[in-house]
């Protein structure tokens, strides 16, 4: 990877880590931005679907299984508007899991960038086997 490259590639992985502050989830804050042509397109947080509650946990602390992950958010951004995933770079705070990795292919992103590894590596595994380049970037 080039110099010019990490240095984009760095500078926003930190917009999303300002992102994800926008999270109202208190076990883990994830945040998203979506690049394409050197243009943002798009952005996300976790959390929960519109016209919910912004509580991310239920009493004993666990997410709530509709709480929306910050790449999720980000596609659903895109898919409302007139841009489009094809040939995009995901900059994310945490590594995908597997259901968002499935999005993240037919999304028709090509490259993925992360900060944090997720515990479960699936979802990274399953990209890099569709042909998807993914980067892990300490901040």
């Amino acid at each position: 990877m080039d110099k010019k490259q990490l240095k984009y590639d760095k500078a926003y992985l930190r917009m999303a880590k300002e992102w994800a502050k926008l999270s109202y989830c208190e076990r883990r804050q994830v945040g998203a931005i979506i690049v394409k042509d050197r243009m943002i397109i798009s952005d996300g947080y976790n959390g929960t679907p519109t016209g919910f509650e912004n509580f991310c946990e239920d009493e004993e602390g666990y997410t709530k299984w509709y709480v929306l992950h910050a790449e999720a958010n980000a596609i659903l951004k895109v898919a409302a508007s007139t841009q489009s995933c094809k040939g995009a770079t995901l900059y994310i705070t945490l590594s995908p899991c597997q259901s968002c990795s499935k999005l993240i292919h037919q999304a028709g992103i090509v490259r993925v960038v992360y900060s944090k590894a997720y515990k479960d590596f699936s979802g990274v595994e399953f990209l890099e086997k569709a042909g998807i380049e993914v980067a892990h970037i300490e901040p």
